[in-house]
């Protein structure tokens, strides 16, 4: 595929446009307000591409292009491209001038709409309780893509999904699984209803270490959403009750409890593995 011509603007001062994409690194009121966000990094930003992730603009490093930023500019459907002075994107990469990216792109954000999660009869999902780290948020994102899981619903106050650490620590697999914010657990638990209203019976499973079962006595073969507490508190009480079986990863040593990202890719991977016995 080939994009449609776009005019290449040059950039090399301090102006208006790019106090707007600077501050869509630090500022979630301004990433929401515009709708935006940055795309930092080769494989993210091929993986947007390839996953047809609605990109607005595409800025790049003046200068020679490798050919990897070549091809992208020349496939990637974008209504604006920029070229920024090396000292700008290093800025904007968060990188010293000495190694500024060759392409930054300025990303879409998608409705938070929950038909993004597909519903089929062996769904695997998961649901992040109020993250606080956008590390532990993405890496969350990362280990979903990688086993199998067909999307992440995050509740409740949380962690930027769009902030560029969640991005970042995602390797890309950002643009390759949907990931959905909805306001607290009930809104979560209608969602559900209407999963097994359309005949997909969704069972819910939550991992606490007061859960009853260890969670490889856990069935997870069948339709199933996985629920993760908060780093701090574990989920809340809402959840607890919303969920069909509470079950605990067994631990031993002095650790109290694992890392909210470390239980969820645990809980990700027992998932998978019975699905592969069958």
């Amino acid at each position: 595929m080939t994009a449609r011509p776009t005019k290449t603007l040059r950039i090399t001062t301090r102006n208006a446009a790019f106090q707007q994409w600077q501050a869509l690194l630090t500022n979630r009121n301004k990433r929401q307000r515009l709708g935006e966000f940055l795309i930092q990094g080769v494989r993210p930003i091929s993986l947007a591409v390839q996953q047809d992730w609605p990109l607005t603009t595409l800025l790049r490093v003046s200068g020679r292009l490798s050919n990897w930023a070549a091809g992208i500019l020349a496939t990637a459907e974008v209504d604006r491209v920029h070229e920024l002075a090396p000292e700008l994107m290093a800025e904007l990469g968060e990188k010293d001038d000495a190694s500024a990216p060759e392409l930054i792109a300025v990303a879409a954000i998608p409705d938070d709409d929950l038909s993004r999660i597909p519903i089929r009869p062996e769904m695997l999902v998961i649901a992040f309780d109020r993250p606080t780290s956008p590390g532990n948020l993405g890496t969350v994102l990362r280990s979903a893509d990688a086993l199998g899981a067909d999307g992440v619903l995050i509740t409740g106050h949380a962690a930027d999904l769009y902030d560029p650490k969640t991005i970042r620590s995602t390797t890309g697999s950002f643009f390759a699984v949907p990931a959905v914010r909805v306001p607290a657990a009930e809104q979560a638990a209608a969602w559900v209803n209407g999963v097994r209203e359309a005949g997909v019976e969704l069972r819910v499973v939550g991992t606490s270490e007061d859960g009853t079962s260890e969670l490889a006595e856990v069935d997870l073969r069948g339709p199933t959403m996985i629920v993760i507490g908060n780093e701090t508190s574990g989920m809340s009480a809402a959840w607890a009750a919303r969920c069909d079986e509470l079950t605990r990863i067994p631990m031993v040593g002095s650790a109290s409890s694992l890392n909210a990202a470390s239980s969820a890719s645990i809980a990700l991977y027992e998932a998978a593995r019975q699905r592969r016995a069958g």
